[in-house]
């Protein structure tokens, strides 16, 4: 069985499991910032060692603020995951990107209040590059596999990320399109951000549901209209996940890998042995 994983997937609203996974298991990991939001499920997916995470937990229990960010991503870290895909449901807030389709964004803007974004602090500062957020190459390979499975997707644009859980007011929903987001949800941007700590390579692959309470000609969300579309959309993702997972090469050439490399601004002395030890799988190239 296998006991690390190159390939993460983190599943969003709607998809709690990978069908295909062969040699599946379940495993716990313990991590300094407390339990991630579920086992994680090892297997091999077309051959490829993967990690997959449901990021509310199965049966849906977690809200958007209570996921526990930093140990989802740690753990993915520590069974040997280089790359994440993510899968996630979201708002549309242009009228070209239609409920039902997907977007591949390439940009994020942080709009909540209430998340630890950072595995640093206690005693140990780091300032990583997010001018570009999504890795590149990762997002390319997402995109080439929906196109290659028929599927309606979107190029690039922002992801506008709230707290939540909350659906918008629409005054809230008028203003954020002023803003020129694309894609409205509660969740990626967190995750992005602690992967690009982690130096893991990440792309989302976001789920068109509504068009947010923005547009007079549909009706204001519910969860009922979001999840019957939802269960129409989830299945062709995970086609669309499988095919990616084919197409990612062993050896990574992007700057996810090093992104730690001269962003960690504390002196090595000064810093705790506590800190060293819990921060070890993420900054053990950099701080001896």
């Amino acid at each position: 069985m296998p006991r690390r994983a190159s390939i993460g997937i983190i599943g969003g609203s709607g998809l709690y499991e990978i069908e295909g996974l062969r040699r599946a298991r379940p495993v716990k990991i313990k991590t300094p910032f407390g339990r991630p939001s579920d086992d994680y499920v090892l297997g091999e997916l077309e051959g490829v060692s993967v990690a997959f995470l449901a990021r509310h937990g199965k049966g849906h229990r977690i809200m958007p603020t209570e996921i526990n960010f930093r140990a989802n991503i740690y753990g993915m870290k520590v069974l040997g995951v280089e790359r994440i895909l993510s899968v996630s449901a979201v708002g549309s807030m242009k009228e070209k990107i239609r409920p039902g389709e997907m977007v591949i964004p390439n940009q994020f803007y942080d709009h909540t209040r209430s998340r630890m974004s950072t595995f640093f602090g206690d005693g140990i500062v780091a300032h990583v590059s997010f001018a570009d957020p999504v890795c590149t190459e990762l997002a390319q390979l997402l995109l080439r596999a929906g196109q290659v499975q028929g599927v309606s997707v979107h190029e690039g644009g922002i992801y506008l990320c709230i707290e939540g859980p909350q659906f918008s007011s629409r005054a809230e929903s008028n203003i954020y399109r002023q803003w020129g987001a694309d894609v409205i949800g509660m969740t990626n941007v967190t995750e992005a951000k602690l992967a690009r700590e982690a130096e893991i390579c990440y792309a989302t692959l976001a789920l068109v549901t509504d068009y947010d309470c923005w547009h007079q000609g549909e009706e204001d969300v519910t969860v009922e209209a979001v999840v019957a579309i939802l269960q129409k959309n989830v299945e062709l993702a995970k086609k669309v996940i499988r095919q990616c997972v084919l197409s990612i090469p062993r050896e990574r050439t992007c700057d996810c890998a090093y992104a730690l490399k001269n962003a960690i601004i504390t002196s090595p002395k000064v810093i705790s042995k506590k800190v060293k030890q819990q921060l070890k799988p993420i900054t053990r190239r950099y701080v001896k």
